[in-house]
């Protein structure tokens, strides 16, 4: 998890938060066709049960990587707490698998809020409570924000050599942010996509960080959920190495998103906003060229 201190931190109100750790990832014995035993690695995938002010909203099942991020942006994506400074302190206990956040002045009308959810397509069995899909017509996102062409692959590469659990175990998503120019921001990985979108808005906010000229990678599909979550955090740009739904794509198109699915190497389908996407006409021609070695003098 990649953390940029873009701001001094005397600057910004920050809640008292706990520093729990867990192990990613855990050995396990396999076997394989043949019926030879091998140790491997496998992601770890444990319960955190969120109390707000001693009062049960949900259990996330996570990695454990970044959890009190994850909190944190889980009750700002889901528009329980709309200021960072209602967040007394954020505090993680493994031993019991739980987080206890405490805030100034409650969660107003909390079991109204929390009564309708809507079940998403996302990894990990999603939910998103219901009144956050009005909310839509209202995001805007910054009509004036630009991608280039090259800034698309140079965010492609970066991934693809990330260093990663993925890489070790397999079995999780991994969501970054990056600044319009291609430099990686955050990166956190979880086995559940909503939970990684969730961890890096709950950074973003801690930080000070604002969305409207930043880009936001996934690895997983671009469902409504994704969607939202990316307009909420005012985020006009979101990629995946992966496709979209239906949903997905009406509800980008909705408000104004430039959605870039199947982000692989050189190749990439822009689906909406395509107005922001700067071609650079010359770029693929010059990087399928044949390198040729300078002759020795």
């Amino acid at each position: 998890m990649n953390c940029p201190d873009l701001f001094p931190a005397t600057e910004r109100y920050r809640p008292a938060l706990s520093e729990a750790h867990a192990s990613l990832t855990q050995e396990v014995t396999a076997m394989d066709e043949r019926g030879r035993r091998s140790s491997i690695a496998i992601p770890a995938e444990r319960p955190l049960t969120v109390y707000v002010d001693k009062r049960e909203i949900v259990t996330l099942m996570t990695l454990g990587g970044a959890p009190e991020a994850l909190t944190l942006g889980y009750l700002r994506n889901q528009r329980l707490v709309r200021s960072l400074e209602d967040i007394v302190s954020i505090q993680v206990d493994w031993a019991v698998d739980a987080v206890a956040v405490v805030t100034r002045h409650g969660i107003a009308d909390v079991e109204e809020r929390t009564a309708k959810k809507v079940v998403t397509t996302g990894c990990g069995q999603g939910s998103v409570f219901g009144g956050l899909m009005d909310e839509v017509d209202r995001i805007t996102l910054p009509q004036d924000a630009r991608l280039p062409q090259s800034v698309v692959y140079r965010i492609v590469e970066l991934i693809r050599t990330q260093q990663s659990v993925y890489k070790q175990a397999g079995s999780v998503h991994g969501c970054a942010l990056f600044s319009h120019q291609g430099e990686l921001l955050y990166f956190v990985e979880d086995v559940g996509r909503h939970n990684a979108v969730d961890a890096i808005a709950g950074l973003m906010w801690l930080d000070g960080v604002e969305g409207g000229d930043k880009v936001f990678y996934t690895t997983g599909r671009l469902t409504s959920e994704m969607v939202i979550k990316g307009a909420q955090m005012g985020i006009p740009f979101l990629l995946s190495r992966s496709g979209t739904t239906q949903m997905g794509h009406m509800v980008a198109q909705q408000v104004g998103m430039s959605l870039l699915a199947r982000c692989s190497g050189k190749h990439f389908l822009l689906l909406a906003g395509h107005e922001r996407l700067v071609y650079e006409p010359d770029l693929l021609e010059a990087l399928n060229a044949p390198f040729h070695s300078p002759r020795p003098a």
